[in-house]
């Protein structure tokens, strides 16, 4: 979670307000390393709010992302998973379970730089997503081959 010492006055000065929601979602995405969807953030904060709606977390999900508090993973036709995190940093992703966890390497220094005058674009940013097989459906895969060859 981006670090600020007055997450309230931060939010006012961007023209919204620190609801105890808008603070809840944020500590519940914040409390996880497992990159939720909304749908598994509404579940966690429900623990917290027992009667707050889907919509309101996913109103707050967009206010926060806006603010920079929050970062959203697309990753296509899969649900969009979000990160506390926002400092750059690269993902990885379960192709059998979908599963994203963070890579523990530092991103690539200087890599817009060098791009603009390869492509001719204006480059603002990069992200970089690793895909493959977590330890556990590795396991699970390898599992099966070994009962198939029984």
């Amino acid at each position: 979670m981006q670090k600020h010492p007055d997450l309230t006055s931060s939010v006012h000065d961007a023209g919204g307000r620190m609801t105890r929601q808008r603070r809840v979602v944020l500590e519940a995405l914040a409390s996880v390393t497992s990159h939720p969807t909304a749908a598994e953030l509404y579940d966690l904060v429900r623990q917290r709010l027992p009667g707050i709606s889907p919509g309101t977390v996913y109103r707050n999900l967009k206010v926060l992302k806006d603010l920079g508090y929050v970062q959203e993973l697309d990753f296509g036709a899969d649900a969009s998973r979000f990160d506390a995190n926002v400092a750059s940093h690269y993902h990885v992703r379960c192709d059998c379970c979908a599963r994203v966890e963070d890579i523990p390497m530092q991103p690539t220094v200087g890599i817009e730089d060098a791009q603009p005058a390869l492509t001719g674009w204006q480059i603002t940013g990069h992200r970089v997503e690793f895909h493959g097989l977590c330890p556990e459906c590795k396991a699970q895969q390898a599992q099966s081959h070994q009962q198939e060859g029984e």
